[in-house]
Parts: C-alpha cells; structure tokens; sequence
C-alpha cells in the first residue's frame, strides 16, 4: 500500500506544495495524491514530470487519482 495525500478542497498552490515536500521526503517510490480540481491535477502532472517521476491519472467522477512513482 503507498502513501496518499488527500489535497481534495485544497485550493492552490497547496495541492501543489503538499506533493512537492512529499517528492522531496521520498526521493523515490510510490505514493498517490488525491485531488479534485483539473488545475491541481495539471499542475502537480507538471511538478512530478519536471523531478523526473512517472504519474499515472486516473478520474474517479469529478475527483481525480494521481500515482506518482519514481524507481
């Protein structure tokens, strides 16, 4: 089981923080990030890709699942 941030009802930047100090903290491996706004989704797609992590999005209604993982 990975770690997960839920960031849903954060406005931004937070979403974007939350995940960037937990990048920083893990360095590699997995963890997921819930959010619920297509701007955090984006943003935190861009954050992981730019520090080199894979992200995998998946919708679940109007929330989005974020996988990050990095080898």
């Amino acid at each position: 089981m990975s770690e997960q941030l839920d960031a849903r009802g954060l406005s931004c930047p937070q979403p974007v923080i939350l995940t960037e100090r937990k990048i920083e903290e893990l360095k590699s491996g997995n963890f997921e990030v819930l959010v619920d706004t297509d701007t955090a989704k984006e943003n935190i797609s861009r954050l992981a890709r730019n520090k080199g992590w894979e992200i995998e999005i998946i919708p679940q209604g109007r929330e989005y699942q974020l996988l990050l993982k990095k080898e």
